[in-house]
């Protein structure tokens, strides 16, 4: 393991959170545990953890509605696990500010795989705070707003830059359509979801070696992309 994290599991179902806590631990990290919305809230506010994994549906309240709360004072990485895996579901609960979404049920190497991510996405800190960043054979040089490919300057229009720079700002991150569009286009436009995918399709082009099997600009299908180094 590269570090120990401090992780609060928000779960009602005794056997679910007694797995999750398991196999957290057995990677040596740090767990606190609670059933419901207002003791994760509790545990969330005494505890400052590193990474929260939430449930939705707990006996007093949504967990989107928790999620919420969190958002208003915490950056910690939000992993949702839930039996819901309707696409509504999964956009609230990102839209709410959950970091990625986990359907039940699921394995154990799966779950730490994306709680991984997340630490390290964590660690490291907005990605934009870098002067350059680096995928594949792109660099985005952020201060002189320059993107090369292989050296050789790559041309981006206004829209596909702005795209590029929000997603590769929270790499491992699922941002849903909505969230894109309020980024780049504005607030009018939280519905337009064709105007993303036109230029995602138009961007892939540029920036991935093969955009029929990107890399980088992964799609999470029905809610948004996911970008990976």
């Amino acid at each position: 393991m590269e570090w120990r994290a401090r992780i609060l599991v928000v779960e009602d179902e005794p056997d679910i959170r007694r797995f999750v806590r398991l196999t957290l631990q057995t990677e040596g990290h740090e767990v606190h545990e609670a059933s419901t919305l207002q003791r994760g809230l509790i545990e969330a506010g005494s505890r400052r953890p590193e990474l929260a994994i939430v449930d939705l549906g707990l006996p007093d309240g949504d967990g989107v509605d928790l999620i919420r709360e969190l958002r208003t004072w915490s950056t910690a990485p939000v992993i949702v696990l839930s039996a819901r895996s309707g696409e509504a579901d999964k956009v609230a609960a990102l839209d709410a500010g959950a970091d990625d979404y986990l359907v039940k049920p699921f394995g154990a190497a799966e779950l730490m795989a994306r709680v991984r991510a997340q630490l390290r996405r964590q660690a490291l800190g907005p990605t934009t705070s870098e002067p350059v960043l680096r995928f594949g054979t792109v660099s985005v040089d952020l201060a002189r707003r320059v993107v090369e490919r292989d050296g050789e300057p790559l041309h981006l229009t206004p829209i596909e830059y702005r795209l590029l720079t929000h997603l590769a700002g929270q790499p491992d991150r699922v941002v849903t359509h909505q969230q894109l569009l309020k980024a780049v286009w504005g607030p009018g436009h939280a519905q337009d979801t064709h105007y993303v995918r036109v230029h995602m399709a138009n961007l892939r082009k540029k920036v991935e070696a093969d955009p029929s099997m990107p890399r980088h600009l992964l799609t999470e299908a029905g809610i948004g992309y996911r970008f990976r180094a």
